[in-house]
């Protein structure tokens, strides 16, 4: 934070520290004094949106389950013959992405594979962003490493993340798989034709999109396994239904 911004911060005193905070607690007042009352309404609304969340999850399931069967073949196809995953995103779908390439390479059953994230390195990221612009962070990586055969596999709530469109039109180009995971309508993603599957959470909540993709990724990943003849370990909290 510069000077200038910290000096402001520190003239608008006790009003401006709840502003973080305000769209997901409104109901937290300036002068708030008694606890008890506070934390029994901060219970109810983590409450309420973990219930939103299950909700959405369990209704994109539904939605999008036959489409996620059809993804999770053509991606046990692709690395069944030799095929790499690559996933990337932006902020909160950055860690959407590592995670699900993560969740790919080091399994708690089954079979690792192939799996790259794209917004793992911050040198590449950082030298890409300052020399050929933030735009081409990931379509360049998929021309250094991608080829015929593999998957990409991009994250975007909002479904029209420019870099992430940039980095399907590669792809297509390159003859790779293109899975793409966006909120509210789909965005871009939904409406443009380089994608050979659009998972779209129908939520205008970022945080409810990317816990229901979260859900969303785990499930593709458990039936990519079982896709591969892989079954759950016994007693295992992951499965497809999951």
């Amino acid at each position: 934070m510069s000077a200038g911004a910290a000096g402001a911060a520190g003239a608008a005193g006790s009003v401006n520290r709840h502003e973080g905070t305000d769209f997901l607690y409104p109901f937290i007042e300036a002068e708030e004094r008694e606890s008890a009352p506070l934390l029994v309404d901060l219970a109810a609304s983590a409450n309420g949106k973990a219930v939103q969340s299950a909700r959405l999850r369990v209704a994109t399931l539904t939605q999008v389950g036959a489409e996620l069967d059809s993804v999770a073949q053509a991606i046990a196809d692709r690395v069944g013959g030799g095929g790499r995953v690559f996933a990337f995103g932006n902020g909160g779908s950055s860690t959407d992405a590592a995670s699900f390439a993560g969740l790919l390479a080091h399994p708690p059953w089954g079979r690792p594979l192939p799996a790259r994230s794209l917004v793992a390195d911050e040198s590449i990221l950082t030298a890409l962003g300052n020399d050929v612009g933030f735009e081409l962070v990931f379509s360049r990586q998929l021309i250094a490493y991608a080829r015929a055969g593999d998957v990409a596999v991009g994250f975007s709530t909002s479904g029209n993340s420019d870099n992430v469109i940039r980095a399907f039109g590669e792809a297509r180009g390159r003859g790779m798989l293109t899975v793409g995971l966006a909120g509210y309508e789909g965005g871009q993603m939904a409406a443009c034709k380089l994608l050979d599957h659009c998972l779209v959470v129908r939520s205008d909540s970022v945080h409810r999109i990317q816990e229901t993709q979260a859900g969303l990724v785990a499930s593709l990943w458990a039936r990519v396994q079982v896709c591969l003849g892989e079954s759950p370990a016994l007693g295992s909290a992951w499965s497809v239904a999951s």
